[in-house]
């Protein structure tokens, strides 16, 4: 690679980020040649946190970590420092907060009556254990694109497991069971002790703040350039030798239409798809706007390229269906701390080490978890920040009459009220931030894997794709490592770097990890 080529990152998400630090950290490529192009007028994609305590704090979702799989992230975040911490790095900051705020929850689902349910079993019938082991032993080629109810039946969703899975991870009964047996795989040590989550481990703070901001500065200081306010609306491009050959993007910032000439030698990045796409927050007023693909920014170019190349994937797998892809999440600002004391009483958890909390019976199967204060770098000590989600938002609430995604924040304070038996005055001084997001599970769809790209396609000689829609095998879907993983394997293809890439860890090989899972299992 030519000291002169210039790399284009299309999308300023996490994948794009990570690319642009193992280009310069591996490939000795320099920063001040590497552009990242972003719609929004803030880079991070979907990994987001933002507001302030006078008008809310908001975050459209929060990942789950763990030191034991995160290889690639970990391998990246080695390398940068810390904002907050001198003479750190992002990796030894999270290591040394987790030391001392051990996750281990004690009130992981709750029923109808505000009630702990016992979760030492995971409620399993024979049936339920034939099954199951057999979904987890079946190839992908025979998985293909069927259903996880067409390998589980009914009663497997009633199950104390399904619930505290589904819910850690956001599946649905109808997603991808090649997905679902992915994780089944991938997080075989989670499965012992999906009860208390042990295994999970939390950034400092949001993980906009936690990742992307120290992330950002330190591409900063590399030269790298960042656009914002970018909206990609096209690449030219052209075939030779039967490869294709971008030499050109055009895109719109601030409504003036410009376009950049790709020379020969230098590199795009696109991050296809997004999970976050067409996302809508609301107020304690009003509910989110429900926004279409009509309202989305991100498909369009990967649909153009995949209508033209067979090996660039099948979008339309992925977006067709939001009623099967879609969720919301809420966010909750307090200035009075008498909710986080009420559910310490309640839990048993100190903020920052119990889990999610599910309340099975919800007609929305409504989860909230209270993270460790404070969750933003500039919120002040009398503020607290906690967040919560919900699978089913078009169902009709048990305390509110009326789906999820037509309640405005104070509504959905209502319900999750009802829930724990709460007097409202617990949250009256509460800003409740509703936010719907109609494709945030889509990659989660029932899918071949010819409808995802390699990260670099056979048939492309400079266009990488770096996303939650690529093909990775063994590797999972809604999580930071995709991406990064991505982002890392584009990268050393494309730049030719002698350097392995950290493996998929072998968990589920491991005898220790098989017996624990199957002592569950029977418990």
């Amino acid at each position: 690679m030519s000291n002169l080529s210039k790399a284009y990152l299309l999308g300023g998400g996490i994948g794009s980020l990570a690319a642009a630090a193992f280009m310069i950290r591996d490939g000795e490529f320099y920063g001040e040649n590497i552009y990242i192009l972003e719609a929004k007028p803030i880079m991070g994609g979907s990994l987001d946190g933002a507001g302030n305590p006078t008008d809310g704090y908001s975050l459209r979702g929060g990942r789950m970590l763990t030191t034991d799989n995160y290889e690639c992230t970990w391998d990246l975040f080695k390398s940068i420092p810390s904002l907050t911490l001198p003479g750190k790095t992002v990796f030894d900051e999270t290591i040394e907060f987790n030391e001392k705020h051990k996750s281990h929850a004690m009130a992981r689902l709750v029923d109808s009556r505000r009630a702990k349910v016992p979760v030492s079993s995971m409620g399993f019938s024979m049936h339920d254990r034939q099954e199951l082991l057999r979904l987890t032993e079946a190839g992908e080629s025979e998985l293909g694109n069927s259903c996880i109810t067409d390998w589980l039946s009914p009663r497997f969703f009633e199950t104390e497991f399904w619930y505290m899975w589904a819910t850690t991870f956001a599946f649905q009964p109808w997603h991808s069971a090649v997905e679902f047996k992915r994780y089944l795989h991938r997080f075989m040590m989670e499965f012992s002790r999906i009860e208390t989550l042990a295994g999970v481990k939390r950034t400092v703070y949001n993980q906009y703040d936690s990742f992307v901001r120290p992330l950002q500065s330190w591409l900063a200081e590399q030269n790298v350039h960042f656009y914002v306010d970018c909206q990609v609306t096209d690449l030219e491009r052209h075939i030779a030798t039967d490869k294709l050959v971008v030499t050109g993007i055009h895109y719109q910032q601030l409504g003036e239409s410009k376009t950049i000439a790709v020379e020969n030698g230098d590199l795009v990045f696109l991050q296809n798809g997004s999970m976050t796409d067409a996302s809508s927050l609301g107020s304690m007023t009003s509910a989110p706007k429900q926004l279409t693909k009509q309202d989305c920014t991100s498909w369009q170019l990967w649909e153009k390229l995949a209508a033209e190349n067979s090996g660039f994937g099948h979008p339309a797998v992925f977006n067709s269906s939001i009623a099967e892809s879609c969720w919301e999440s809420f966010t909750v600002t307090l200035k009075n701390p008498a909710f986080f004391d009420k559910m310490f009483e309640f839990s048993g958890n100190e903020a920052g080490i119990g889990g999610l909390v599910t309340f099975k019976d919800s007609n929305w199967l409504m989860s909230i978890v209270l993270a460790h204060q404070p969750h933003f770098i500039d919120q002040p000590a009398d503020v607290q920040v906690f967040w919560g989600y919900a699978l089913f938002p078009d169902r009709v609430g048990n305390f509110v009459p009326k789906p999820m995604d037509e309640c405005n924040g104070a509504e959905i304070l209502q319900e999750l009220c009802g829930h724990l038996r709460f007097d409202l005055d617990t949250v009256a001084s509460a800003n409740c931030i509703p936010c719907r997001m109609p494709y945030v599970t889509s990659m989660f769809m029932p899918r071949l894997h010819t409808d995802r790209p390699i990260p670099i396609p056979h048939n492309s000689r400079n266009l990488a794709f770096i996303s939650q829609f690529v093909e990775i095998p063994e590797d999972v879907v809604f999580t930071v490592e995709y991406s990064v993983r991505a982002a890392q394997m584009a990268v050393y293809e494309f730049l030719h770097i002698d350097k392995k890439i950290p493996p998929v860890t072998p968990h589920d090989k491991s005898l220790m990890v098989e017996f624990e899972a199957l002592a569950k299992a029977f418990k």
